[in-house]
């Protein structure tokens, strides 16, 4: 069997901060950003990796979703509860230099976590934690 991770969904609720932080923060291109009923999906991915690819979707246009499901995903992305992903690189130290420089929102220095891994995490604007570890 021959199964790849295409694409993952992290919600986002202003796409334009969205957009600015993938691509001029993580320094992530934009394959695609399509407009639908007044609201946007980015598809960004890391340069190079084209077979890897974060959609920013809004989470209030997802269908069948209830008034009330609507309200505890904000509510949770107002927390920073909602969503995670994990990236890496083989250069944590350059990357978080990257992210102080562009004030992300640094949720954790990076950090040689008892469990194996060196990492550090940030917030994206809409709340998502982003971790991102050190390839070894």
């Amino acid at each position: 069997m021959d199964i790849q991770i295409h694409s993952s969904f992290l919600p986002q609720n202003d796409p334009d901060a969205a957009l600015a932080f993938y691509r001029d923060t993580l320094d992530f291109e934009v394959r695609n950003d399509v407009g639908y009923g007044g609201k946007r999906w980015i598809t960004v991915g890391p340069k190079g990796q084209p077979a890897t690819s974060i959609v920013l979707y809004p989470p209030e246009a997802s269908p069948g979703m209830t008034d009330d499901e609507r309200r505890t995903i904000a509510e949770m992305m107002a927390k920073g509860t909602f969503g995670i992903i994990l990236l890496a690189t083989h250069d944590l130290a350059k990357a978080f230099e990257r992210l102080q420089a562009r004030d992300a929102d640094i949720v954790q220095e990076p950090t040689d976590q008892p469990y194996g891994v060196r990492d550090c995490a940030v917030r994206d604007p809409a709340g998502n934690m982003i971790r991102i570890q050190q390839l070894r």
